[in-house]
């Protein structure tokens, strides 16, 4: 049930669009084809000028219909941000439109006024009704663009809600230069003969402040300005992110717009010691804050490895080896005579030679000292790791060895249990190796720096008594997590 659902609830936006676009090409359709009849009969500039006013006004809502169809395509191989960018461009060609109409008003209406040439007007009641009849229009289908374009963040339906609103004070500017020009033809008033001409200058002028915010904003967008919207919202984005645990700085954040889609980069700095999965996770709380702010938006980050404040010296120097994808362990500062000495440990490929292996060594011990110069020696010490997954022989408990560990461990009193002892038998290169696991209760509130010490001591104790043992490996396990 619920995918069927889900479709339904994603093609909701696109129908509204769709239904609104069709609408306004409707309206705008009957509403030219009454203003121009009206101003063919009547001879007004100022009727002609709007027929032509709303004849733009029909190419534009026919371009906003394609526009609406194309814009909400999923993206593609070659559309990889998808379509939304097919309604700025409906809006610049709108703009050219709207700019070659208001030059032709302006020059016809200059040339009547110049040379007194039509300023006679076949009076009818047929233009106020027809203007009236228009503003109506324009009002109601205004509103519904408006409403449905912030419903679905469409560009092409909110720049025709504008245009549409703006349509109304020009449909008023030319119902009062045809009421001046009647009033001044009936009551002999030679002045009020330029009311037409004057008007349709006025509706001009209207056309050419929707034309220049229409296209300010167009080219905003086709050259990925950040969008008016998101200006305020920057900094409250950078501040929720800012707040998110694990995060240094934020770099940058640019965002942009293409038909209702917002798109997202951000730069953080984030420490450099931190995991893959905890990286993960800021990254997706990252997003969320975004989000909050721009719903739905397609957020990209990227994190800068940074070295925080609080950085030990032990973090800055696993921080070196983990640029060159090396694992180090139990690295151990000392520092007397007022200088730093490290004792490290890394694990190298089994099979790696000698010689490869201790180049690698140079190499790191090198890069510690150039980022860390206060440290004066390095001792590394080279393990081998097993390069293929162990076999073993057997898998089995030895009691015997069982019973001697048990007894290593009645030295330290503060292990309370020595449970799950398993033995493993391999054998490599003709030699056995023998291999003891467990697992050994400990006091809750113990240190790790003495539970550590205590497992150590207990490896060596058990060595020395059972010299076959290549290696033993504890888990310590708190009290109270006790599943024996």
């Amino acid at each position: 049930m619920s995918t069927t659902a889900q479709p339904e609830q994603a093609a909701t936006p696109h129908s509204a669009k769709r239904s609104a676009a069709l609408f306004s090409v409707l309206a705008a359709f009957a509403v030219t084809l009454l203003k121009l009849l009206t101003g063919l009969l009547t001879g007004s500039l100022g009727m002609l000028s709007e027929a032509a006013h709303s004849g733009i006004d029909l190419i534009a809502a026919a371009i906003t219909l394609f526009s609406v169809q194309v814009s909400d395509r999923p993206a593609d191989a070659d559309h990889t941000y998808g379509h939304g960018k097919i309604e700025s461009l409906s809006a610049a060609i709108e703009s050219v439109l709207m700019l070659g109409s208001c030059v032709w008003i302006l020059t016809e209406a200059i040339r009547r006024i110049a040379h007194r040439q039509h300023l006679a007007l076949n009076f009818s009641l047929w233009p106020f009704l027809v203007l009236l009849l228009s503003i109506t229009v324009d009002y109601t289908r205004s509103r519904k663009l408006h409403r449905i374009a912030a419903e679905t963040r469409s560009e092409a339906l909110e720049a025709d809600a504008i245009h549409f609103r703006t349509d109304i004070w020009s449909s008023i500017a030319v119902l009062l230069g045809l009421a001046a020009s009647y009033i001044g033809e009936r009551f002999q008033i030679p002045q009020l003969e330029l009311a037409d001409p004057i008007a349709a200058i006025i509706v001009s002028g209207i056309i050419l402040h929707v034309t220049w915010n229409l296209a300010r904003r167009t080219i905003d967008a086709l050259t990925d300005a950040t969008p008016i919207e998101t200006r305020s919202q920057t900094r409250d984005i950078a501040r929720d992110i800012a707040a998110i645990d694990g995060v240094l700085s934020v770099d940058r954040i640019r965002t942009r717009r293409a038909g209702p889609n917002y798109f997202a980069d951000l730069t953080l700095g984030l420490p450099r010691n931190l995991t893959f999965q905890r990286s993960e996770q800021i990254t997706m709380a990252a997003t969320a804050a975004v989000r909050r702010h721009l719903p739905g938006a397609d957020v990209v980050v990227h994190s800068i490895p940074t070295a925080s404040i609080a950085e030990s010296l032990h973090d800055r120097i696993r921080a070196v080896a983990a640029r060159s994808n090396l694992a180090i362990h139990d690295v151990a500062v000392q520092e007397y005579n007022h200088e730093l000495h490290v004792e490290q440990h890394l694990e190298v490929y089994e099979n790696m030679s000698l010689s490869a292996a201790h180049a690698l060594v140079t190499q790191l011990e090198s890069d510690i000292r150039r980022e860390i110069p206060e440290i004066s020696t390095i001792l590394t010490h080279i393990e081998s790791e097993p390069a293929t997954i162990e076999r073993p022989a057997s898998l089995e408990r030895d009691r015997q060895l069982e019973v001697r560990l048990r007894r290593a461990a009645q030295a330290f009193p503060e292990i309370l249990d020595i449970h799950e002892v398993f033995v493993t038998r391999a054998h490599n290169n003709g030699a056995d190796r023998i291999q003891v696991n467990c697992h050994c209760t400990l006091p809750d509130d113990l240190p790790m720096s003495k539970v550590h010490e205590i497992i150590t001591a207990l490896e060596n104790a058990f060595k020395l008594d059972c010299p076959e043992v290549s290696r033993l490996l504890i888990h310590p396990e708190p009290a109270t997590d006790n599943r024996r």
